[in-house]
């Protein structure tokens, strides 16, 4: 997918006790500035900061998506509707029709790596315009409720988007590193931490200090109507 900032989130969220509070930090590679990204899962909520200035927070249960400058201290408010409208449209114009239709199915390819600790084994497949290889960690402690967890978070505004891509349900384990291959480009992206300990809800709330941003309706600007010439008559 060509919009990175919302490949980032997906890959996020689609890479706990069950329903337990639970934070990702993932070391990423090979894509524009985004260099770590750490996902917080708390109930319905995610909260996922690319960097100190953006931060993304998404109610899965309402589909609404709140994105926070922290530095400019505002918000952009985006509904289920016009995030629905937004990943229709990135799946269209910037997904793999290929997978869309007969997604591939992992397959173990017998190499092992260690990574952070933990022994991973390989598995990888492949699209006409995309490598991806899983290394995946068949004994992590609690791994099973934490691919629950992790199964669920992810909007349903964003399933054409995500449907060719990451699926936990896929997965014998714990994917530890994700390596996505593409004409001209290379993905990486290991989990360095997974921590099960309580989040505030503070953390998935708008400060009160941060001013809402107004935009033009986003569902009608990601339309891909035509848009109507005006009058020439006098």
């Amino acid at each position: 997918m060509k919009t990175c900032g919302l490949f980032l989130i997906v890959a996020a969220l689609l890479s706990v006790p069950a329903r337990g509070d639970l934070t990702i930090v993932q070391k990423v590679e090979g894509i524009g500035s985004f260099k770590q990204i750490t996902t917080k899962l708390k109930g319905d909520k995610a909260r996922v900061e690319m960097s100190p200035e953006m931060t993304t927070i998404i109610d899965n249960k309402s589909g609404e998506m709140l994105n926070l400058m922290n530095g400019k201290k505002k918000f952009l408010r985006i509904s289920a509707n016009e995030s629905k409208a937004i990943a229709q449209l990135a799946s269209k114009y910037g997904g793999d029709s290929s997978i869309a239709t007969a997604k591939p199915k992992l397959k173990p390819t017998g190499k092992k790596e260690m990574i952070n600790g933990y022994e991973a084994d390989e598995y990888v497949r492949e699209s006409p315009s995309m490598k991806e290889s899983y290394w995946i960690a068949l004994k992590y402690p609690d791994s099973v409720a934490i691919l629950k967890q992790l199964q669920t978070i992810a909007p349903a505004a964003w399933n054409d988007v995500a449907k060719g891509m990451f699926d936990y349900r896929d997965f014998p384990g714990l994917p530890l590193r994700t390596i996505v291959k593409t004409t001209g480009s290379e993905i990486i992206s290991t989990i360095t931490s997974i921590k099960q300990e309580p989040l505030s809800d503070a953390e998935f709330s708008i400060p009160k200090d941060f001013e809402e941003l107004k935009v033009p309706n986003l569902k009608e600007m990601f339309s891909d109507k035509p848009s109507v010439p005006p009058s020439t008559n006098p």
